[in-house]
């Protein structure tokens, strides 16, 4: 039997593996993903012999998939695509939790004792704090991206040293309960500062940042289960951990990368707080104009254009208008106007976010260009269109030294002939400060939500 169940889970972790290299093009995507999930069932199949066939064991274990299965499969057909960010990262903390929950398990057995192997209890140990940690913070993430809190930093004097404190005293009880005596009166209080950290940690996040804070607690969640499979001595377990902890670390410093800052800053920068003024004012360009156009006035320049670049950005995602972005893409073609799609890497609120929002709209991928392949493109371009994004076009980050967006990478909207931004007001983005290339005198401003205003141009562009 152990032999049978030893070979499920090396064809799980096979699996996990396969899935995870499909999961790196869109073609392959969804078989990927489909791969990964059959793993997950072998490897699920494969855990319940383990429970010796008791009866209490097969009950809870089929109460959990009854009701886990249900829950998974409903929320991911119902989630909307401005929410897969919650959804992520609500999953991204149950895994955590998960973790967790083992390790005080495994802490609690009668194998550990008083004094129980270092290389037993650090692991154990170790998935209890960074379990707890991606847990909280994953909530927090979840409540910021959802609107329960707000997505600007929140931040109170003396808050590192408040952290550093934490951060202390989850280390001091860890090394004692490993080396010393293994106890709850040691473990208890590990995972409730855990916890507390977990909360305190994402709190003075930005939510324009929070993309790379799920990106991190996912690496989180990754080690924490397999720091739990090396105590279970479970091989899939520690596979998939390890898979998950390195793509999620790789993942964050390329997001960090493409936002032209580091990791630290991501984390200690408070970044997203509204800039203010000798006068406390919102910073804003003051004493400059903006022109505003017509859905006529614009259609009629879009239809007439040879090439057009769209930038799509977290608004079209609010706004569902995918659909009608790609009617009116459909509309250019049909006039023989070239159309492209500009990709910034961090555009949405995570990673392909904009991949996946057009390509169910059934956007050709040979259109999604990323931001190092079209910004050469920007100069010999008629009109760039852009909808619903806003600080990944800011040359502030490219002119303005002083700007907390400065260095970061952008997308070279400003050097189209001619420009058309899409908001709903003029309000700044995630970063809190002006857009300076609303005020441009390329730019024309067209207000609105941006799937109406996608339809008004579908009828322009058609009656032009």
């Amino acid at each position: 039997m152990n032999v049978w169940i030893e070979l499920a889970y090396l064809l799980a972790a096979v699996c996990f593996i396969l899935g995870l290299s499909q999961l790196s093009g869109p073609k392959t995507a969804l078989r990927g993903n489909q791969t990964a999930a059959v793993g997950m069932v072998i490897a699920i199949a494969a855990t319940i012999p383990l429970l010796h066939f008791t009866i209490p064991g097969v009950i809870a274990t089929l109460a959990a998939i009854a009701i886990g299965a249900p829950v998974g499969a409903i929320s991911a057909r119902r989630v909307q695509m401005t929410a897969m960010p919650q959804m992520v990262a609500a999953f991204n903390g149950v895994g955590g939790g998960a973790a967790a929950l083992v390790s005080i398990s495994e802490l609690l057995s009668p194998q550990f004792g008083a004094h129980p192997a270092v290389a037993l209890s650090f692991p154990s140990v170790f998935a209890l704090v960074v379990g707890g940690i991606s847990f909280a913070g994953s909530a927090i993430a979840f409540a910021k991206l959802q609107g329960i809190l707000t997505g600007t930093p929140i931040t109170y004097p003396g808050q590192q040293i408040v952290n550093a404190v934490l951060a202390l005293a989850i280390l001091v009880l860890a090394v004692i309960d490993i080396a010393v005596v293994s106890s709850p009166a040691y473990f208890v209080p590990i995972l409730v500062l855990a916890l507390v950290f977990g909360v305190a940690f994402v709190i003075p996040i930005g939510g324009a940042d929070m993309p790379v804070v799920i990106s991190l607690l996912n690496a989180f969640t990754g080690l924490s289960v397999a720091a739990t499979g090396f105590v279970l001595n479970n091989f899939a377990m520690l596979v998939a951990g390890t898979l998950v902890g390195a793509s999620g670390t790789l993942l964050t410093t390329m997001m960090s990368q493409a936002m032209g800052r580091s990791l630290a800053n991501v984390l200690f920068g408070a970044f997203g707080q509204v800039q203010t003024g000798a006068g406390g004012a919102a910073a804003t360009a003051e004493g400059k104009s903006v022109r505003a156009g017509t859905p006529e006035d614009v259609g009629t320049m879009l239809a007439y254009a040879r090439k057009v670049i769209i930038v799509p950005g977290y608004g079209l995602a609010v706004a569902q208008g995918q659909h009608a972005l790609k009617e009116l893409a459909d509309e250019l073609e049909k006039r023989g106007v070239e159309v492209e799609y500009a990709i910034h890497p961090v555009a949405g609120r995570m990673p392909g976010h904009m991949n996946v929002l057009l390509a169910e709209a059934n956007v050709p991928y040979d259109q999604l260009k990323e931001m190092d392949e079209i910004n050469g493109e920007f100069p010999s371009t008629d009109v760039a269109l852009v909808v619903g994004a806003n600080d990944v076009v800011n040359p502030a980050a490219k002119n303005t030294p002083g700007s907390p967006i400065y260095g970061m990478p952008i997308l070279n909207v400003d050097q189209a002939k001619n420009i058309v931004f899409m908001k709903r007001s003029m309000r700044p983005g995630f970063a809190g400060i002006d857009n300076e290339l609303l005020y441009d005198p390329k730019t024309i401003m067209l207000f609105g939500d941006a799937k109406d205003s996608l339809t008004k141009l579908v009828s322009a562009v058609k009656a032009a």
